[in-house]
């Protein structure tokens, strides 16, 4: 395993900052979201066949990523939350509950369009088989997000199942993470290359103490020419490396991107944070087309016995003030970009249903482009 976690995946792969890209702010340790304490990562990666579709056959370019906001055995107890569309031509379960009472609970899984109300389903049924005794009589809503990857998938064929999502959920991690085509992300497309799972985190000092603000992104989105490196408009110069199509290819692009702190905040500043995603998909040439599903969730694991309600009486919460938000604004932007761009840089050329191709970003003409060599 490499020893610089910054650098590269847990499976070696390069990141952006081993190719010689810096960033603004400083990284946590692990420059990953599982940086903030006690939150955990899991993948279950689906790769099966080649050639022609069969749909219910594949070939099979898919996964669900599990995210736990808490510990396993915390993982019922809520967190504050607040959401921001961009452009809602996607899907975010438990989005009404977040908006109303601004929190959820339990594991978030990130998984392709048609998996789902699927993958919601079995975090329920994860849930109810984990926890049996003090989950019999709860109710759940529990957060589900997508992103489309039919142009590689068999999406029609519906090879997520409930074993999946137990896997992603069960196998998750706090140490590094992996990155690029691996869970949710495995079929996924940006600006024209591969692209899929990817995570940035930054540190915040505040108040003689510091916070961990960590990104995770299912990047799905962009046109080719609008790729942008560090302000570097450089996707035109890669027009020698179509994407290969042999079926036909839908317009719908996407990203999910789950913002994480052990900062204190309150579900409107969530809120706040969660729109400032919008920046860092900017940042990286994302305009939000009519056909992208661009939802945002923040979340705050601090005020962890308020936040999961208590006895009659007065409760009383941590924040930072609304005044003193900016520095945590800033984080927000930095990680999302750097995560977008792990996503696409920490990934390989991938051939999917009917042949269709996506190649992966050069490492050695990025570098040249961004006089990094």
């Amino acid at each position: 395993m490499p020893k610089n976690h910054l650098h590269h995946t847990p499976s070696g792969k390069l990141r952006a900052a081993g190719i010689g890209i810096t960033f603004d702010g400083q990284p946590g340790a692990l420059n990953a979201i599982t940086d903030v304490p006690g939150l955990s990562v899991g993948y279950s990666t689906i790769i099966e066949g080649e050639g022609a579709l069969t749909v219910g056959k594949g070939p099979v370019r898919t996964g669900v990523t599990a995210i736990l906001p808490r510990p396993r055995d915390q993982v019922q107890n809520p967190v504050f939350a607040g959401l921001f569309s961009l452009n809602g031509n996607g899907e975010l379960s438990g989005s009404h509950y977040i908006e109303e009472a601004g929190k959820f609970a339990l594991p978030i899984t990130i998984t392709n369009t048609h998996s789902c109300g699927l993958a919601r389903d079995a975090t329920i049924r994860w849930a109810a088989r984990t926890f049996p005794d003090t989950f019999d009589d709860d109710f759940a809503l529990p957060v589900a997000a997508e992103t489309y990857d039919g142009f590689l998938n068999d999406i029609n064929g519906f090879h997520v199942t409930d074993t999946h999502v137990f896997a992603a959920i069960d196998s998750a991690t706090s140490g590094p993470i992996d990155e690029g085509s691996v869970g949710g992300g495995t079929g996924m497309k940006c600006f024209g290359f591969k692209a899929g799972s990817g995570t940035a985190s930054r540190i915040v000092p505040f108040a003689g103490r510091n916070y961990t603000l960590g990104a995770f992104v299912q990047a799905n989105f962009g046109m080719r020419p609008d790729l942008t490196v560090r302000g570097h408009r450089i996707g035109p110069a890669f027009d020698d490396l179509p994407v290969r199509r042999n079926s036909p290819e839908r317009n719908l692009s996407s990203i999910i991107a789950v913002i994480a702190t052990d900062a204190p905040f309150l579900p409107h500043q969530l809120k706040r944070l969660a729109r400032r995603a919008t920046f860092g998909v900017g940042r990286t040439g994302g305009m939000a087309d009519h056909g992208s599903g661009d939802i945002f969730l923040a979340f705050s694991t601090a005020n962890s016995k308020i936040a999961g309600g208590a006895d009659e009486g007065l409760n009383h919460a941590d924040f930072v003030p609304d005044e003193q938000i900016n520095s945590f604004f800033a984080a927000v932007v930095q990680s999302v970009e750097e995560a977008i761009l792990n996503s696409m840089i920490a990934n390989a050329d991938m051939i999917g249903r009917d042949g269709n191709f996506v190649p992966s970003l050069p490492h050695d003409r990025l570098r040249k482009m961004l006089g990094l060599t």
